[in-house]
């Protein structure tokens, strides 16, 4: 069965998601401090984290951070406050997989929950793969990265938006195209999500991190880094 850990210090909240998850067939851990879900996630095996902001002992962010830095890779969803913009933008710097505001229809968290699963696990891919374009080398099955030799450490999310990049071969993505592909959703007119997702990429590259571009207004693409063409790139 599919194990979440919710960190939310509301009760009622988590009482309610516990017996919709369970209508889905997925156990439900709910623990109310920033603490005690540290605590919890750093040694419980959890398919998926859902992460409040706003919580007693230490923030969501101060967790998410913790988390990152001492190797804890489950997939993240930040649970944050309506129009909280910059606490979005820093969850998913800090490694975050997606954001859901509050509040927010049960139903459309489950169904946020599943995608990310479906990313955690390599997509829809359903036979062994291994694409290699621009020094990239990845392995579809076990979402296993490396770039020039070296090994990447990415999230779900970050390497499912890689996947998409470098399966296309130099072609451009569209910002359209990978919000449904990648988180599920259509592009909302504010959201960055896709471009802080490709930021966190770029910094984890070993060299040539401009071999992913930024092509204005249109989306991105994946080019060799002999060829590469900086006008296209924004800063």
């Amino acid at each position: 069965m599919v194990h979440v850990l919710l960190v939310d210090d509301d009760a009622d909240l988590g009482a309610m998601l516990t017996d919709v998850f369970a209508r889905e067939g997925i156990r439900l851990t709910t623990v109310e401090d920033g603490k005690t879900g540290l605590d919890t996630a750093s040694k419980g095996e959890y398919s998926l984290i859902l992460l409040d902001i706003m919580l007693p002992e230490m923030d969501g962010l101060q967790v998410l951070k913790h988390l990152r830095q001492g190797g804890i890779e489950t997939p993240v969803l930040m649970l944050t406050a309506r129009g909280e913009d910059v606490d979005r933008v820093v969850g998913l710097e800090l490694g975050a997989d997606d954001y859901l505001a509050k509040p927010f229809y049960p139903r459309e968290l489950v169904a946020r929950v599943k995608a990310l699963l479906r990313r955690s696990k390599g997509g829809d891919t359903a036979v062994a793969e291994t694409i290699r374009f621009a020094g990239f080398e990845l392995d579809t099955v076990n979402a296993v990265a490396h770039c020039d030799g070296e090994a990447l450490t990415l999230t779900p999310t970050e390497f499912e938006v890689l996947r998409q990049l470098v399966t296309h071969h130099g072609q451009l993505v569209t910002k359209e195209s990978l919000s449904n592909q990648v988180l599920g959703r259509q592009l909302g007119p504010f959201d960055r999500s896709l471009d802080v997702h490709i930021s966190n990429v770029r910094k984890k590259l070993p060299a040539h991190p401009d071999r992913i571009q930024t092509v204005r207004g249109r989306g991105y693409r994946v080019l060799e880094p002999e060829i590469l063409e900086p006008e296209t790139l924004e800063n």
